[in-house]
Formats: C-alpha cells, structure tokens, sequence
C-alpha cells in the first residue's frame, strides 16, 4: 500500500482534522511515515487566517511537488476550501476541503485507481450536521486534543473563517464522552477543548447547552486528570458561568481569551462583539475565582487604519492585563473581507514593526507573571526528558524544567516548588 506522510498548519483545529484522516487512512492499510517523507502521498491541511498561512501552504505544496514528482498530494483544509480547483494548478491531485474528510479514504483511492486530479469541494450550506470524525492517538506526550465544535457565525470585519469553516455546529455530548473515555485509556491525562468557536458549543441545541455541559463529563472521565480549554470569547465569561468553571476540579486556570485590539475604536472596524472595558471586567471577574490563573490571548496588529494613537492604546492595554502569553500577527487582508477594502490600509513595514514591539510587550509581562511564581508551588505533569532533566507543563502552562536529581514517570503528577526563571523555563523540584 502507498505510504502516506502528514504535514498540519495552523491551529489545533487543524491538528485534530489530520488527525483523524492519518487514522482512517492508517486504518484502511496506508502506513504512515514521517514528514517530510520520502513518501507515496503526501496530505498538507492547509490554513487561510492570514496571508502567511497561504503562502507556507502553497510554497510547501510547490516545494513538494518539485522534490517529488510522482507523489500524489493531498491539500485540504480552509485554503483548499477557500480555492477549491484552483489548487489543482499548484500541483494537488486531490483538493478537499472543510467537509468530507472521512471520506479520504474513498476519494484517495478513486485517484489512484483512475489516475486522475478530483476537487472534492463544495460549497458549505447553511443547515449542516457536525461531521464524525475520531482520534484515538495525539502527537503529543500526556496531552491529548478534542475538537468538540466546529463553525463560527461572528463575521468580524477582517475573518474569512465563517466561509471556509461554515456555520456553528455542536459535537454530541455522548461522542464527547466516548472519545475522552477512548484517550484517557490510550494513556492521556490532560484533554484540551478546541473549536473554531468554542464559546458557540451547545448554541445549535434544542434546548440550548453551553460548555459547562462538556465540563461537567469530562470531570466524571476516570483517567483524565486535567480539562483545558482551547480560545474563548470574552462575552462567555460571565460572574455565573466563571463561578460555575471555579467548581470543576480538573480545569486548568489557564483562559485564552481572544483580544485582537485594545483600542475600541480598532474593536468596532473589527466587529468584535466587547469593548477594552467589557474585556477588562472579565479578566477581573477570572481573577476574582483564579488569583494566579493564566490569561492568555491573540492580538491583531496593523488593521487598516490603525493610528499611533490606537497602536498605544493596545500596547498599553496588553501591559494593563498583564498577560502571561500573547500571540502577536500582522493584519493581511483576505479576499471578500470588509476589512480588505478599507482606506488607511498600512504598509508591511509599519505592521512587522507594530507587531515586534508588541512581541517585546508581551515578554515583558510574560516575565512579570512568571516571576510572580518563584517560591510558590504548582503541579508538574512530566511529558519528557530533555538534557537530562524532567520536563512538562503545570495546570497554568507553566514550561517548568525539574532538576536532575529528580526522578518521575511520564503523566503522573508531581507536586513542585518553583525556584528560577529562564526564558525558555521555571526551574522547579520536586516537594518530597
């Protein structure tokens, strides 16, 4: 049978959908190899947040394609949604998109047996089911990946998500269960909830559920010792529901609230659905329940029109927080956007500058809370050994390196002081 190597870019979304497919394919006899091969087939699941995204997808599908020939590529995912047949001409021979990915296996084979390209994509309708799809194994070495969510409706001014990923639709509950209860046997203590929207989980139920739901099995889930939570809206992060999360024993207090602006002028060109203010509040109201809880975000920098004023606003709003980490991008405009065809579009020189200032900002208060944690205790989850020392991730994902002395297995948790900070770790040892 032909090998087939696996190449994932952008989110964990993403990561979760190539997944699945090597599963299935792996399943029907195609054995996997390592990336970058060589290989029979080569699958690319492709991302179009940005225009970067677009560009390593092509350059690698080009790059492929050149070293080898008579491969068959795969390029799936929201640029292949985006494209479509398009991406023929960048050499695919299979172009599939954001639906039918369980049916690789049969769109593999209907190109190798007939020795001819196929776009399997087609439009998204507006009424779609949630598609099965499965994973029993994770990349990772202790953590696991679950996608429980998939869609987003929000259309802000800049996002072509909603088009390539479609509407909002809700993993069943009990598909839920049966897959953390799956990982957890595999061996994986710490699942984390992803979702193109995952504040949305639960909205497209009659009656309506929320994430809480999700939560609330997961915490009966025997084996799975850790629940985090993937990128959040602020508006869900109400008194009720943030007291409700404070009960679940198992959830990591670490939040991803996505940000993209302090600036509410740059918030309202955006159509984000909250104010700097309303996003403050629910940073405060997190604290209130998690004093040393983790905020983390994604901050969108260089949106048309952005003034240095506006520019300041952010940088000022991001040292107020004081996240513990941020993700920085430049704005690129996507096609049928909004945002695309605002005046006051800024050059690539004044964005990646924007954005390096902003990356230093965020070090700095990344340092700030890190350094917070010298002298206080945590718990360590070991995933693996490096330069002969312990290593893995605490409940806030804390990067803590143990010392050399210390001796743990893999997944099973140890509780930690921490003693140094670095910029790649916490320097922690194990409390006898």
């Amino acid at each position: 049978m032909p090998t087939v190597a696996y190449h994932t870019l952008g989110c964990k979304v993403n990561q979760y959908d190539t997944q699945a497919m090597e599963e299935l394919l792996s399943a029907a006899g195609f054995p996997t190899v390592p990336f970058p091969g060589p290989a029979d087939v080569y699958l690319i699941n492709t991302c179009t947040v940005t225009g970067t995204g677009d560009k390593k997808s092509l350059q690698l599908a080009r790059k492929l394609k050149r070293e080898h020939p008579d491969c068959i590529l795969i390029l799936c995912g929201c640029l292949a949604q985006l494209k479509g047949a398009a991406l023929l001409s960048a050499g695919a021979d299979l172009v599939l998109g954001t639906q039918f990915r369980g049916q690789i296996v049969s769109l593999l084979q209907q190109v190798l047996s007939s020795g001819k390209p196929l776009c399997a994509v087609e439009p998204l309708p507006e009424t779609m089911p949630y598609e099965s799809l499965h994973v029993s194994d994770c990349q990772e070495h202790t953590r696991a990946v679950l996608k429980i969510q998939e869609g987003c409706r929000n259309r802000c001014s800049y996002c072509v998500i909603p088009d390539v990923r479609g509407p909002i639709r809700s993993r069943p509950p009990e598909d839920i269960a049966a897959e953390a209860k799956r990982l957890a046997a595999a061996g994986f203590r710490e699942i984390v909830l992803t979702g193109i929207h995952l504040s949305s989980w639960g909205k497209d139920f009659t009656p309506r559920r929320s994430l809480l739901d999700v939560l609330k099995t997961l915490e009966e889930t025997k084996g799975v010792l850790r629940i985090r939570l993937g990128s959040l809206e602020p508006g869900i992060a109400s008194e009720d529901f943030i007291a409700a999360l404070s009960g679940c024993k198992k959830l990591c207090p670490q939040f991803h609230l996505a940000l993209q602006s302090g600036s509410n002028t740059v918030l309202r060109r955006m159509r984000r659905q909250y104010t700097a203010e309303g996003y403050l509040e629910a940073v405060g109201r997190l604290r209130a329940f998690f004093p040393m809880a983790a905020i983390t975000t994604d901050i969108l920098t260089g949106f048309p029109g952005e003034t240095e004023e506006e520019f300041a606003e952010t940088r000022e709003f991001i040292r107020k927080v004081g996240f513990a980490r941020i993700h920085v991008f430049p704005y690129s405009p996507r096609p049928g956007t909004p945002a695309a065809d605002m005046p006051g579009q800024l050059s690539e020189s004044v964005k990646q500058a924007r954005a390096r200032e902003l990356i230093a900002v965020g070090r700095e208060t990344a340092l700030c809370f890190q350094r917070r944690w010298i002298g206080r205790e945590t718990v360590l989850l070991p995933e693996e050994r490096v330069e002969g020392c312990w290593e893995g991730y605490s409940p806030e994902y804390l990067r803590i390196r143990l010392r050399r002395e210390d001796v743990c297995v893999s997944g099973e948790p140890v509780r930690v002081l921490i003693q140094s900070v670095s910029p790649r770790f916490l320097g922690g040892a194990i409390i006898k």
